[in-house]
């Protein structure tokens, strides 16, 4: 088995979290890290594929000039342009 290295403020925040789940450490550090990476690998997907959406646009010819969409963003969130 590998150690890691964990920052003290690190390693004293994951004990308290252990401490309120009733967890040993190991067990909320591994529950965290279970969260954090399907968290990560569907935030990847979604970025994958409004990649490929917007790449099936531009090929299908569905697209606005791009002063006409930032005139539209800037009067939608009131911002300058």
């Amino acid at each position: 088995m590998e150690t890691v290295p964990v920052k003290p403020e690190r390693l004293a925040q994951l004990e308290d979290l252990a401490r309120r789940r009733g967890k040993s450490t190991a067990d909320a550090l591994d529950d965290l890290l279970v969260d954090y990476l399907e968290w990560e690998r569907e935030d990847y997907q979604e970025a994958v594929e409004g990649i490929r959406r917007g790449y099936d646009d531009v090929k299908a010819g569905q697209t606005r000039p791009a002063d006409q969409f930032l005139d539209e963003f800037a009067r939608k969130h009131g911002l300058p342009r």
